[in-house]
């Protein structure tokens, strides 16, 4: 490598094929996470895109582990540049929110040369998620739907929804619910269950039918990436 090359790069404080050792055992770890993940909680109903960032996000942390290192100045310059970061998309159980935390510190674990720690933590986990895996036909509906309604302003989401959805004998589950369009409306996320005999279009065409409702969406849940208000 030419000298005036090599002084702008710098010298490697740590091995490049330990680097890259770390960071091919954190992509093994991250894919035992989404492995993990993906066996006890398919009745979430995440799409396949919330596995995959649980590999890359654990390759990611076992990079940053590694620019970081023992230098504690530059580990408080990462976190402010981070901070810039805002993500959009909303995850709907606090069980999905655990395996985020369990994806970064696996990838910390690798990155840091601490190997034994990142699976003995990846055994431990799967045994406890194996231990407490709810059966998946207690918990996932054979019609299942994600509903968003948005509403004026004023007008009762719940009663609007129950109106519908109780003669139906749908069990539902609020997922989210914001403001829309500046304020001027009012938008929910239900996780619904409907009977097989009524086809969702209908759905959607009585609710749309009830006073102050503006619009109706239902789709498969993990069709999108993100609940984002109707327009």
């Amino acid at each position: 490598m030419p000298e005036w090359l090599s002084g702008a790069l710098g010298t490697p404080a740590v091995d490049p094929v330990i680097v890259a050792t770390r960071l091919l055992a954190s992509l093994v770890g991250g894919a035992a996470v989404a492995g993990i993940h993906r066996w006890s909680r398919r009745a979430s109903g995440n799409s396949a895109g919330f596995a995959t960032t649980l590999v890359l996000l654990a390759v990611l942390i076992a990079m940053v582990t590694q620019v970081i290192g023992d230098n504690v100045a530059r580990a408080f310059s990462l976190v402010g540049a981070l901070s810039i970061v805002r993500f959009r998309t909303v995850v709907r159980d606090t069980q999905d929110t655990a395996y985020v935390i369990f994806a970064v510190a696996v990838g910390m674990a690798f990155g840091a040369g601490a190997p034994w720690v990142a699976g003995l933590g990846i055994a431990v986990v799967g045994v406890a998620a194996a231990l407490l895996r709810q059966p998946v036909e207690a918990t996932v509906p054979d019609h299942r739907f994600i509903l968003t309604i948005r509403v004026a302003l004023g007008v009762d989401i719940e009663q609007t929804v129950s109106a519908v959805l109780d003669g139906r004998s749908a069990p539902r589950r609020l997922l989210a619910i914001e403001t829309a369009r500046q304020g001027t409306a009012m938008a929910a996320t239900y996780d619904v269950a409907l009977p097989a005999a009524r086809p969702p279009d209908t759905l959607v065409a009585e609710l749309f039918t009830q006073e102050g409702v503006q619009a109706v969406e239902i789709r498969r849940p993990g069709a999108l990436d993100t609940d984002l208000p109707l327009t």
